[in-house]
């Protein structure tokens, strides 16, 4: 009896957002070669009618200088909406306009000019990611308390409780837990880390980053040596993980 083989896998689609009808062409032809679907469009109104027509992309390639609706108001939009990662694009490139596109909940950033070699590889670093559902990717800094596992952060009252037990931190600790659970479930780079922590002196942090994460380790994960809050995104940074083993 032959047994029909089964259907390939669809290509991953990716949906570009630009407002330079060259770029555009340039990307769909650049990434249709490489093995992805493209759509393209050329503005916010275009985007949330793709987005709301379907089907859903595999990942988004946003500009950040649009007409109409900016790239930060439209990666809000999609992150509120899905776990779709975003790459930013954006003509500028200094550092805060990154970071900043960083904050409202995308992937990754590319300045202009870039290399499609570059935006290739990076495409394929965010799909390699593991998807998160978009409850988890709601921005939870403004809580006056973060709750993951058996532990209660008190962000006012400067504490970290395990089973109402207040366990003593470092400011140091406190500053970078601090950082961590507000953004659940996202990589955060090196670079990242150093400009949310205000006030550190980025050489100083550079080197001691990883002590302060193994510090933090030792206070929060039942096996250090295998951590399942804050874990290590190879080559990327961290990532923290409010369900623990449970994710």
């Amino acid at each position: 009896m032959h047994t029909p083989l089964p259907s390939p896998a669809p290509l991953p689609l990716v949906l570009v957002v630009d407002d330079d009808p060259e770029l555009r062409e340039l990307l769909a032809t650049y990434l249709g070669a490489n093995g992805y679907r493209v759509t393209t469009v050329a503005d916010g109104v275009a985007l949330r009618a793709a987005l709301a027509q379907g089907p859903q992309p595999d990942a988004i390639v946003m500009d950040l200088m649009l007409p109409g609706e900016d790239g930060l108001s439209l990666t809000r939009h999609v992150k509120a909406h899905s776990a779709v990662p975003v790459l930013m694009l954006s003509a500028k490139g200094e550092e805060m306009d990154r970071v900043i596109g960083l904050e409202v909940g995308a992937d990754d950033y590319l300045a202009k000019p870039f290399g499609p070699r570059e935006l290739l590889a990076r495409l394929r670093a965010l799909l390699r990611r593991p998807s998160v559902p978009a409850t988890a990717l709601v921005d939870t800094r403004t809580a006056h308390t973060r709750v993951f596992g058996p532990f209660t952060l008190d962000v006012p009252g400067h504490r970290l409780l395990r089973a109402g037990q207040e366990l003593a931190l470092t400011t140091a600790e406190f500053e970078l837990l601090d950082v961590f659970t507000g953004r659940p479930n996202r990589v955060l780079s090196r670079d990242l880390l150093v400009e949310l922590l205000k006030g550190f002196d980025r050489d100083a942090f550079d080197r001691s980053m990883d002590n302060r994460v193994t510090r933090l380790r030792r206070k929060l994960e039942p096996d250090p040596a295998h951590p399942v809050y804050i874990r290590t995104v190879r080559g990327e940074g961290y990532l923290f993980n409010p369900q623990g083993g449970h994710a």
